[in-house]
């Protein structure tokens, strides 16, 4: 479990896990859920998640972030697989922004 926090029309992402699911409850302000498959030529697609929502990004999904309130934005993030040990990065692969269906 982590808490993450960002600032106002801060971006985040723009990556993607091979072997871990995670799964973010909003708690304070709101965000844009960008994702699509790995390998897609299809836009992405967007979600709005606001306070309370919970999103899910399972493995090989691409997700990106974009915090639109005034103040800060916060979610608390619980993953299963490698993304939530202590190797924590070595299942992250970034890719080119998704952001508006690209």
């Amino acid at each position: 479990m982590a808490v993450v926090n960002s600032k106002a029309n801060s971006l985040r992402g723009n990556h993607y896990h091979k072997h871990s699911t995670q799964h973010m409850l909003m708690t304070k302000g709101r965000m844009e859920y960008w994702y699509k498959p790995v390998g897609s030529s299809e836009p992405s697609q967007m979600v709005m998640v606001n306070v309370g929502d919970v999103i899910s990004t399972p493995p090989n999904e691409i997700h990106a972030l974009r915090y639109l309130d005034d103040e800060e934005s916060e979610f608390i993030v619980f993953s299963e697989g490698p993304r939530g040990g202590p190797d924590y990065e070595s299942d992250t692969f970034r890719v080119d922004s998704i952001f508006d269906g690209k």
